[in-house]
């Protein structure tokens, strides 16, 4: 049976404490012995015992005692019966009630301050149940408020406010409100004029808000709690009271606490969120807003800065123009070394920037990015914050395409980064900008020139020959670009001709010379380092790729100098010059083909790579305006249309969000509406009229099956042929989920010590189980419903599984009825979220669970399995749409759950013979229990048509 009570015992239901050995412990002298005893009883009655007859033993072996632990449990025993009925169920009649609360009464009376406290801490937990003793102890209670000892001041002024709050409570204390005045005005002591305030503030708010204003001037020098009682008075008045000329004088009592130099911490960021709902004024909203960034700067703990990075996103959704001047006090958050931190500090920054703050933010990270450069191993995510940076610049440099002659210096200063990503990320930015920003063509081209031997990894070195063969235009670009490329690659052949030839027992001595120059490209933190010769660092990066079998990269130089070669045609006027580059060019090729074949690499070159190589070859050998076109236009149209696309996705994206109605012109205005929301939960708000009717109609809006939502969050947990009938009406919203059970006893019968008991497993827990009404009645009668309200907490992503049984007893005895399982898998906790392509991969590098799920599935069409992979997970397809029907489709999906946990997912699919669908589906994530849970799920309902 479950009650509300201040207190839990465990009580083992295998050994029952029997009534009448506690009786005969009770009456002895052993003090140990009576201890257990009492301890037994108690167990008893949380567990649904009455125990009537107790009361009178206690009463007399119990009440005199002086132990002090047998008072202790006498108070918790006290505070679980109800006097008045037990008693009236004993054979003391009223007598038992008349000597508990003359021993009480000593105890307040008492010189022990221990004594004392105990007992107005056990009035405190009473209710109207006990109103008999309530009524013999408040003049006690009263009197406590006189005693010398602030301890005890505290604790009667919160037993004068419980029992003033009870529902006759006003009847036996009439005068409480006038007395707490009086000894708030005497009192000295922090905590007990804190308690003071509180029980005005609760029971006769008019008398506080006198006392409030009276002492306006001193309010900032008040204790940290005092102040928080005051600022949390000041949002009840403005809820049920908005007087205009009242309300500034509050806001002046916030500004002061606000302003005061010994506030304190938490103090000040109440202020700042009071102050930001009562007032739109710029000169308020910026103080918040300094107060949470002086959070930000002062406070060491990384979860104190998140919360206030989360009241700065809030603020700029609704004062954006204000916060634009608070700008830079935000980025000094990058100080702190969390990346989470960093990377909301850059969100938060990025959607403030203007042409007013645009140098000053664009200055500050590129001071931020040097600095990583400064402090190469000494902070563990040092790689991942400069690759942010570099993100952030790259979108300051499209935003405002006035700064991008600022940063392209900066950029290349990157372009021999040891992390790969943010490298990679540099050349990204490098051909948008040039893209966007023609007229810096030139210079960034000129200074790619001149770093490229720097670039330290092949990937990288891919991204830059790429934006070299596009963006060199004019005869001095192309020129150097093919000498600097023929530089990278050194003297040819990249062999020797007597190596080449040796047979297989001297190719371990060309190997280890091979290896002598070139050290592993892959380092333990994923990054590539640098080329060593003899010690010194080499310019020669080319060729120590292809020594070590990179042949994808051989590939790439080939198409940059068949690109550059093409484009000197146009520009070079001397045939002879030009005839040079392209037999220079051959040769080069020519000699990778040979390394590729030669035995002493660790594998030969690659099919895909040789092809490409020879394509061209035979390109430079015999070129036509259409091959010159395609080589020249089209790849450069492709990587423009890309981008057009890219923006346009975003753009569609805002208006979306900027689109969406929160409510419709013709919608029904409820009462409830018209109250405030502050200071109301989410669930509360599901609970409120507008959802409740649409809950009652089943106006829900139907998914793609037509089936009706309202019936997926009703759970049936029995049968309908089963005595008892129960279903549960499930509402989840992020870490909680509420179980409103409905039980309904379907026969003519009474079922007695009716029980519920759930199980719960994987990730969830049980916050609360209470039957909505009279929680001490545990019988039900025929044909008669009772409601239970269980409340749940996600504590992780695993599956969690709610299961159970009813259990109840009858004129037949005992029965038992099963309930149904309720499941909550990973789509319950997961949401769709963005991320660029660029964090997908590094995402999909770093996620350490991997999962693999073959396609099997009744489904046909590419596309609609697609979409039903989506609906199936609740993510977000990152991959643009597809037009046209090639038989072949591959996309990236991505969400977030509620824990801020990434869940990626690659969908890759073909047509097979028949029509059918073949293919895999990779799932990663950082958690077992996402990857598993996602993978499970896929795996049981991809069959769509048939099998769904």
């Amino acid at each position: 049976m479950e009650r509300p009570h201040t207190l839990l015992i465990h009580y083992d239901k295998g050994t029952p404490a029997i009534a009448k050995q506690i009786v005969k412990d009770l009456q002895g002298r052993d003090g140990p012995a009576k201890v257990d005893a009492m301890k037994k009883a108690i167990m008893l009655l949380l567990n649904g015992e009455t125990l009537p007859q107790l009361l009178n033993t206690i009463v007399r072996f119990v009440l005199p005692s002086q132990d002090p632990m047998l008072q202790k449990l006498l108070l918790l025993y006290l505070e679980i019966i109800d006097i008045g009925k037990v008693d009236a169920d004993a054979d003391g009649g009223t007598m038992n009630e008349m000597y508990i609360c003359q021993h009480l009464k000593n105890n307040l009376n008492n010189s022990n301050i221990y004594t004392r406290v105990a007992t107005l801490r056990f009035i405190c937990h009473l209710n109207d149940k006990h109103l008999g003793i309530i009524r013999e102890l408040r003049s006690s209670v009263v009197g406590n408020l006189q005693h010398k000892h602030p301890y005890v001041r505290r604790n009667a002024i919160l037993a004068v406010m419980t029992i003033y709050k009870l529902p006759q409570g006003q009847l036996l204390l009439v005068d409480a409100p006038e007395t707490i005045e009086e000894v708030l005005s005497k009192e000295e002591d922090p905590s007990a004029k804190r308690s003071a305030f509180l029980m005005l503030s609760t029971c006769d708010q008019d008398r506080a808000i006198n006392y409030l204003l009276s002492h306006v001037d001193s309010v900032s020098g008040w204790g940290e709690l005092l102040q928080m009682v005051v600022l949390e008075l000041i949002r009840k008045v403005l809820v049920s009271r908005m007087d205009k000329g009242e309300k500034e004088t509050y806001i002046n009592i916030v500004k002061s606490l606000l302003n005061a130099p010994s506030t304190a911490t938490a103090v000040a960021y109440e202020c700042a969120g009071i102050l930001v709902s009562l007032s739109s004024k710029p000169t308020d909203i910026i103080a918040a807003g300094n107060t949470y960034c002086q959070l930000l700067r002062s406070q060491s703990d990384n979860n104190v800065k998140r919360i206030a990075l989360d009241r700065l996103i809030e603020l700029k959704s609704s004062h954006r123009d204000i916060m634009v001047d608070l700008t830079m006090d935000v980025l000094r958050a990058l100080n702190c070394r969390n990346t989470d931190i960093q990377k909301k500090t850059l969100h938060i920054v990025l959607d403030l920037i203007t042409e007013r703050n645009i140098n000053g933010v664009v200055l500050m990270l590129k001071n931020e990015a040097f600095k990583t450069q400064g402090h190469g191993g000494e902070f563990k995510n040092n790689g991942k914050y400069r690759q942010m940076l570099i993100q952030a610049i790259r979108i300051c440099a499209l935003k405002f395409p006035k700064v991008a002659s600022t940063v392209d210096n900066l950029l290349m200063d990157f372009s021999g980064d040891n992390n790969v990503a943010s490298a990679i990320d540099m050349f990204h930015s490098v051909r948008e900008i040039i893209e966007m920003n023609h007229e810096l063509s030139v210079s960034i081209i000129t200074r790619l020139l001149d770093n490229f031997y720097r670039i330290r990894a092949s990937r990288v070195c891919s991204c830059a020959l790429w934006t070299i063969g596009e963006y060199c235009r004019s005869l001095d670009e192309v020129e150097n670009g093919i000498a600097t490329i023929k530089h990278c690659l050194g003297e040819l052949p990249f062999l020797p001709v007597s190596e080449q030839g040796e047979d297989a027992d001297s190719s371990e001595k060309v190997q280890q010379k091979i290896n002598s120059i070139t050290v592993s490209s892959v380092l333990a933190d994923a990054s590539e380092p640098a080329f060593y010769d003899q010690g010194s660092l080499t310019r020669r990066n080319l060729r120590s790729f292809l020594l070590t079998g990179d042949f994808f990269l051989g590939a790439v130089v080939a198409s940059t100098l068949t690109k550059l070669v093409l484009r000197l045609e146009g520009v070079q006027s001397s045939k002879v010059e030009v005839n040079k580059a392209s037999t220079q060019a051959v040769l080069i090729m020519d000699s990778m083909l040979q390394l590729g074949q030669s035995p002493v690499l660790p594998h030969p070159i690659d099919n895909d790579s040789y092809d490409r190589i020879v394509v061209c070859i035979r390109l430079l050998c015999r070129t036509g305006d259409n091959v010159r076109k395609i080589w020249l236009q089209s790849c450069r149209q492709s990587f423009v249309k890309m981008l057009s696309e890219k923006q346009l996705r975003e753009s569609e994206e805002l208006n979306a969000k900027a689109q969406i109605s929160h409510a419709q012109p013709d919608d029904l205005i409820h009462f409830d509406s018209l109250k405030t929301m502050k200071g109301t939960s989410q669930l509360e708000l599901e609970d409120m009229t507008p959802d409740d009717e649409k809950l009652e109609t089943g106006e829900f809006i139907k998914d793609g099956d037509g089936v009706n939502k309202l019936n997926r969050r009703i759970h049936q947990l029995t049968g309908f042929s089963d005595p008892v009938y129960a279903e549960a009406f499930v509402t989840v919203h992020r870490h909680d989920i509420v179980l409103d059970i409905t039980i309904i006893n379907r026969t003519k019968q009474t079922l007695q010590n009716f029980v519920m008991e759930l199980i719960i497993k994987g990730g969830l827990e049980i916050v609360e189980l209470k039957p909505v009404e009279d929680p001490q009645n545990n019988t039900l009668a025929p044909e008669s419903n009772k409601e239970i309200k269980v409340k749940l907490m996600v504590v992780s992503t695993d599956t969690g599984v709610i299961c159970g049984n009813v259990v109840y007893e009858t004129s037949n005895g005992e029965k038992t009825v099963v309930l149904s399982e309720i499941c909550f898998d990973v789509g319950d906790y997961m949401s769709p979220a963005v991320c660029t392509d660029e964090a997908f991969r590094t995402l999909w590098a770093e996620l350490e669970w991997k999962r693999k799920v073959d396609v099997d599935t009744e489904i046909q069409d590419e596309k609609e399995f697609l979409d039903h992979v989506i609906k199936l997970t609740n993510m977000k397809c990152l991959t643009a749409p597809l037009e046209g029907n090639c038989g072949f489709l591959t996309a990236n999906l991505y969400a977030k759950s509620v824990f801020g946990e990434d869940a990626l997912v690659n969908v890759s699919i073909e047509k097979k013979n028949k029509g059918r669908l073949g293919g895999s589906i990779k799932i990663k994530s950082k958690s077992r229990g996402i990857a598993l849970g996602l993978s499970n799920k896929i795996s049981l309902k991809q069959k769509g048509k048939g099998g769904n």
